[in-house]
């Protein structure tokens, strides 16, 4: 494989990372407004708390931690300490819901990375090498699951570069295909002269 081929296959990997972070973003931003127009925030306040989500969301474990800073915050002055509690438990549900459901879904889908690959490599990658290795985990996953899946799917285009006989001419004679259908000249009758 080439440099050529290496770039091109480590950002298409980035690029489906990249469609599935912003799938996710979307659907963040969706959860933090409908619940904030539950909690009472109003369109307004709902929809300027959805937009920093979906920006927030880009920034993996400390976006969500600033969104939910910003929420609460707005919770605290505009409704006191019972919407601010609110607050909390809507960012637990949203934290949850996107981290268990949500990411490792559209990851899969997107991305091509695997549900529990989505889960453990954040902590794993976090244990060794703390907030580095949280924030590049969800990249990295993506870009070694596209060099396994093209390495899985060489073996097979291998095999169908190699020429293959005509399934035709493998079958036996008495396997050979019918004449040609007649066609709309053939079916018409001759005059005779």
């Amino acid at each position: 494989m080439d440099l050529d081929q290496h770039a091109r296959l480590t950002g298409s990997a980035l690029k489906r990372w990249f469609l599935a972070q912003t799938y996710d973003a979307a659907a963040v931003a969706g959860l933090w407004f409908v619940g904030l127009l539950i909690l009472g925030f109003g369109v307004f306040g709902a929809a300027v708390v959805a937009v920093l989500a979906f920006v927030l969301q880009y920034i993996p474990h400390f976006g969500p931690v600033l969104t939910v800073a910003i929420a609460g915050i707005a919770g605290l002055i505009g409704g006191g300490l019972d919407r601010f509690l609110f607050v909390l438990t809507l960012y637990a549900v949203v934290v949850v819901i996107d981290g268990l459901v949500l990411q490792p879904v559209i990851m899969k889908r997107t991305a091509r990375v695997p549900v529990w690959a989505s889960i453990l490599a954040p902590l794993v990658l976090g244990f060794f090498f703390s907030f580095w290795g949280v924030l590049l985990a969800a990249p990295i996953l993506a870009i070694v699951y596209a060099y396994r899946s093209h390495q899985h799917s060489a073996p097979r285009n291998q095999q169908s570069a190699v020429p293959r006989q005509s399934v035709l001419s493998a079958q036996s004679p008495e396997a050979a295909p019918a004449a040609p259908l007649p066609t709309a000249d053939s079916r018409e009758p001759k005059a005779h002269s």
